[in-house]
């Protein structure tokens, strides 16, 4: 490829419009398919469903393989239309078919509806991938062109779904969506079809049709909530990551672990719910507050006064009265769900007490913490819902790592303390991780005995854990004791407790959680406990910040008579995963082999598409390490996710576009350069992120937008090279490239989480670097052939 042959000129500017648009329509479609599952079923869910709907990429290279008389111009705007239709009817479709993942276990009449969304999501996606893989085979030599439209409209469109979504929720996005494929569609050549459709469109969106509306599980807290005899919905809010309900219902009420002592009526509380699982309250400030005082989250303040105080993810703010009712003076909010703040700010200001009035950020408490020099008496983290949901394995949570921790003590006051409390789930597992995770943070910090600096008690149904900066004096250990005399609370732990002094008013069959925490806390029998421990609740880091996946592989059996024999616990853990990865293999294997064995095929094998998987797999093995990367400094995953993902690919669009321009970049050389860039510049993004967290949320989205650019440039350079190569040599090849490309995309995202869980981001970003290291030594091959 040391020469290039002479530009064929300028494509015509409708047909770059026309893919710019189908790409925005098509990733639009697949953000905004996330938002619905994810309020629908649950996140796991959308990511298997979409997984498998990508593959219709694949599909559309295959079938193109298989039928080259469909690689016809004027069959691009027909392609357009099919793409308008069939974005509105996989989401109609798919929120009418009664599927639901709980019922899983007895009804089997749900595969045939798994089935059923397969089909249906994969159709917009393969009529998306018909316009592009069509369009390469018909220019190949101007690929970088088509590519660049293709990169930079997805851009446009990850960016242009969170707007929808803000404005006008994901049912009203649905429409605007399917307009946009109309449009392209339009440009592509279908204008007056198009234009009629969009008419029909637009009709129907004024009525907007009860089919719309999202339909959500059964088996979601919300639902459950609303069954209740006299439960109302109150109103429904939307932002571009999040939807929150706000409701009245008996199941509302809000008091983790209250004192069975307490025998006088709560105040009335309003049900908050994020995405229809997440189930917190909104208290009425105005009315009797005693009952805070016996809860176990009011633990630190009875050890000892709190005057500075920061609350972790408040939600509805029983923790923010909390402060409130023991005098705190000063109390700090730190809320990463935005919408949660607007809400209960703008709505129920006078309901909640003005909770979110002064000093509230809207933020993770450790981005909040990055950002001052402030000491607090106590910081306060929440690990409870109304009802308990499962955070599940796959998520990453960089508000739990062992540099959390250290965060967090860093900013106490001398005789602060940092308290977290967790629903008791058995058996045993996210209260002895937080336990592993505290004294790790501690000892990291040159605490040489940390069994000192620890105290812990439970109700019949939550865990108060709190972690001190200096050991626990006589006097706050006799105030834990009175405390949890008082409130009949059951001592789990303390320096030189006793076993007889646990297990008393709320008895359980066994005495677990004391020999559990005794066994951690002591050096000489910690490594012994945590090797033989069914779960794995070692302390997490950064570098794999997964707090929730406790699955050991070796102790699966083991595992699974513990947890009942329930298979939802390793959905939940993300072994929903594996099952993903075999259901893609066994579709990507039907789809890649069919141009070499099906009937009347014409392409034959070449060495040179290997080519096009390493680049499908390089491609997000750097991607979503650049992500993860991210989600820390911009405080929460969905952020990180819309922004990485929109400059990555816009970025990656300008790089297509110019090594059309600049024959320099036509050479293998490139795809050597990005292959040594990808791990220096990934370990320099990550150190680098904590730099960036003190900012504003804009400056953040500009700064992360140019630091995607070294990378994001050189990753849009080899894939439209290798067409442009193709095109030359074996134009044939091409739909069977892009289907390959398309299904090794599917496949990445995958395995490089799977890998994550077991081996951490760093060793993704290390293989996406000898894909394209891999990669570069088969063009630089093939362009000397």
């Amino acid at each position: 490829m040391s020469s290039d042959r002479a530009d064929p000129g300028p494509l015509p500017l409708r047909l770059l419009a026309g893919i710019f648009i189908s790409s925005s329509a098509a990733i639009a479609f697949e953000i905004t398919l996330t938002r619905v599952f994810s309020i629908s079923l649950w996140y796991h869910f959308a990511f298997m469903v979409i997984s498998i709907a990508m593959l219709g990429i694949g599909l559309s290279g295959t079938v193109l393989s298989l039928a080259p008389g469909l690689k016809r111009r004027e069959h691009l705007g027909l392609y357009g239309l099919g793409l308008g239709l069939t974005l509105f009817i996989g989401y109609v479709g798919t929120n009418l078919i009664p599927f639901d993942p709980a019922r899983l276990a007895w009804d089997r009449q749900q595969l045939l509806y798994i089935g059923a969304y397969y089909i249906l999501l994969a159709l917009p996606f393969f009529f998306f991938g018909l316009v592009v893989a069509t369009s390469f085979a018909l220019e190949s030599e101007r690929a970088s062109l088509v590519y660049g439209a293709d990169l930079l409209g997805a851009g446009g469109g990850s960016v242009a779904a969170i707007l929808l979504m803000s404005g006008l929720g994901p049912e009203g996005s649905v429409f605007a969506i399917s307009a946009g494929g109309l449009v392209g569609a339009a440009l592509l050549g279908r204008p007056r079809v198009a234009a009629a459709l969009l008419v029909a469109l637009m009709v129907l969106a004024g009525v907007n049709p009860d089919f719309m509306k999202i339909r959500l599980s059964q088996y979601k807290g919300l639902e459950q909530a609303l069954r209740y005899p006299g439960a109302e919905l109150i109103k429904t809010y939307y932002s571009g990551f999040s939807r929150v309900d706000v409701f009245e219902s008996p199941l509302a009420r809000f008091a983790p672990g209250l004192s069975l002592k307490y025998l006088e009526p709560l105040p009335r509380q309003l049900g908050l719910a994020v995405d229809g699982a997440g189930i917190d309250a909104i208290t009425d400030a105005g009315s009797d507050m005693e009952f805070l005082g016996f809860l176990p989250s009011a633990l630190p303040y009875e050890l000892a006064e709190r005057r500075s105080v920061l609350v972790a993810e408040p939600g509805g703010g029983l923790n923010v009265l909390l402060a409130r009712h023991y005098g705190a003076g000063y109390v700090e909010k730190a809320e990463s769900v935005p919408i949660v703040v607007e809400v209960v700010r703008d709505d129920y200001g006078d309901f909640s007490g003005g909770i979110y009035g002064s000093d509230t950020f809207e933020k993770l408490a450790r981005s909040r913490l990055l950002s001052t020099d402030r000491k607090y008496d106590l910081i306060d983290i929440s690990l409870t819902g109304a009802v308990p949901s499962g955070a599940f394995g796959m998520s990453e949570d960089y508000a739990l790592t062992v540099e959390a921790f250290r965060e967090y003590l860093d900013h106490l006051s001398k005789d602060g303390v940092l308290s977290l409390e967790t629903y008791l789930v058995p058996p045993p597992r996210t209260e002895l991780r937080l336990l592993t995770t505290g004294l790790a943070a501690l000892e990291d910090m040159g605490v040489r005995r940390p069994a000192e600096h620890i105290a812990a008690l439970r109700s019949w149904g939550s865990m108060a854990l709190v972690f001190k900066k200096t050991p626990f004096e006589e006097r706050e250990i006799s105030a834990l004791k009175d405390f949890a005399r008082s409130r009949s609370f059951d001592l789990l732990y303390y320096p030189s407790i006793r076993e007889s002094e646990t297990n008393i008013y709320v008895e359980m069959p066994n005495k677990d959680y004391y020999r559990a925490f005794r066994a951690i806390v002591d050096p000489a029998t910690r490594d012994n406990f945590l090797r033989d421990y069914v779960f794995d609740v070692t302390p997490v880091h950064d570098e794999s910040p997964y707090f929730h996946h406790y699955l050991k592989l070796g102790r699966l059996r083991e595992t699974t008579a513990v947890m009942g024999g329930k298979w939802q616990y390793f959905v939940e853990e993300g072994y929903l995963l594996p099952a993903v990865l075999a259901q893609v293999l066994v579709l990507s294997l039907v789809l890649l082999l069919l141009p070499a064995f099906g009937k009347g095929a014409r392409a034959k094998p070449s060495p040179d598409l290997a080519y096009f998987a390493l680049l499908g797999l390089g491609f997000m093995f750097v991607e979503i390490p650049l992500i993860q990367a991210m989600i820390l400094p911009l405080e929460n995953p969905s952020y990180a996710v819309a922004v990485v993902l929109a400059s990555v690919l816009v970025w990656s669009g300008a790089g297509s576009l110019l090594s059309q321009r600049f024959a320099l970049l036509r050479t293998p050389r490139t795809v050597l350069a990005l292959a040594a860039l990808v791990v220096p510049y990934g370990l320099l993004l990550s150190l680098g992120a904590e730099r960036i967290a003190a900012y504003p949320i804009a400056m953040k989205f500009a700064l992360t937008f140019l630091l995607a650019s070294a990378a994001g440039v050189l990753m849009g350079i080899p894939f439209p090279m290798g067409m442009r190569l193709l095109g030359r040599k074996s134009p044939g090849l091409i739909p069977w490239a892009w289907a390959i490309n398309g299904c090794f995309s599917v496949l990445a995202p995958v395995v490089a989480t799977m890998l994550a869980l077991e081996f951490g981001f760093d060793t993704v970003l290390f293989l996406g670097a000898l894909m394209y290291l891999a990669a570069f030594g088969i063009i630089k091959k093939a362009s000397m052939a």
